[in-house]
């Protein structure tokens, strides 16, 4: 018994010992928590109010811009472009006639003396802009079927915009190819010049050639060409109903003669008419 309490008495001992050590371990390890925990909620504060910051910088900005911008809008909506034009051509006009009758009051020739602002150049290519104005003023009525086509292809080439670089790129292409097939010779003339010369007759297109097959045009092309088949279908559908008159109308007539007739009625009368027809065609006319 005396040995077993003196060993309890140890045990006791060291436990005690070892407590304030146990203890200093667990104070530095919450210190360091805590420490931890409070960095950490600075640096998300930090960031938070930068964050803030950031979305003030950029709300006053959005402000400022949208302020300028409205400003500009009312300017540009109080002045009338219509009447700016309206303005400067009645100025230009005016100041014409006042040149005109000043320069005749000097007694001299006011076609003469107008056209010293130009060159001979300029004026006979103002000229011939006039000629084919007046050309074209001319050409707008209905002659036949040929000139109507002959018009029709005009107006066409005029909107057309040919892809220049990306045709000299496939024929450079196309050129690099029959010279490495060997169908084309590459000859350097004495002036320096390449020319390409075709030995079998198989590169430059004739009348028999079924070669442009293989092009395969790319999905812009190919969406140009749709758009401009929808646009001529539209104008074509369009002079038809003008031609026939609305065709969703309801049929009222007996003959053209009639129908020029009840259109005439129409557009004095429908004003007036307006409520009796409804009350018709609802089945409440009394």
């Amino acid at each position: 018994m005396p040995r077993t309490r003196s060993s309890e008495h140890a045990t006791k001992d060291e436990a005690s010992t070892e407590r304030p050590e146990e203890q200093t371990e667990t104070q530095d390890s919450s210190e360091q928590n805590v420490n931890e925990k409070e960095s950490d909620a600075a640096s998300k504060a930090s960031e938070r109010q930068a964050r803030f910051k950031a979305l003030q910088a950029r709300a006053k900005s959005g402000a400022e811009r949208n302020l300028k911008e409205t400003a500009a809008e009312t300017q540009r909506l109080a002045t009338d472009p219509a009447l700016l034009n309206t303005l400067s051509r009645k100025h230009a006009f005016a100041s014409h006639n006042l040149l005109k009758a000043d320069t005749e009051a000097a007694g001299e020739d006011f076609e003469r003396k107008r056209a010293w602002d130009w060159t001979v150049d300029e004026s006979e290519k103002w000229d011939r802009r006039l000629e084919k104005k007046q050309r074209h003023r001319d050409d707008v009525a209905f002659q036949d079927y040929t000139q109507d086509a002959r018009k029709v292809y005009k107006r066409q080439m005029r909107e057309l915009q040919p892809n220049l670089e990306g045709y000299e790129k496939e024929k450079m292409a196309a050129i690099e190819r029959a010279a490495a097939n060997g169908d084309l010779e590459i000859v350097e003339t004495n002036d320096g010049e390449m020319i390409a010369v075709d030995k079998n007759g198989s590169f430059y297109s004739t009348a028999d050639t079924v070669g442009f097959t293989d092009n395969k045009p790319d999905r812009a092309a190919v969406d140009r060409l749709v758009g401009d088949l929808q646009k001529a279908e539209e104008v074509r559908l369009k002079k038809r109903k003008e031609r026939r008159g609305d065709e969703e109308a309801d049929v009222t007539y007996i003959n053209e003669k009639n129908k020029q007739f009840n259109q005439k009625l129409s557009r004095f009368y429908n004003k007036y008419t307006t409520e009796i027809r409804d009350s018709f065609e609802r089945g409440t006319m009394i």
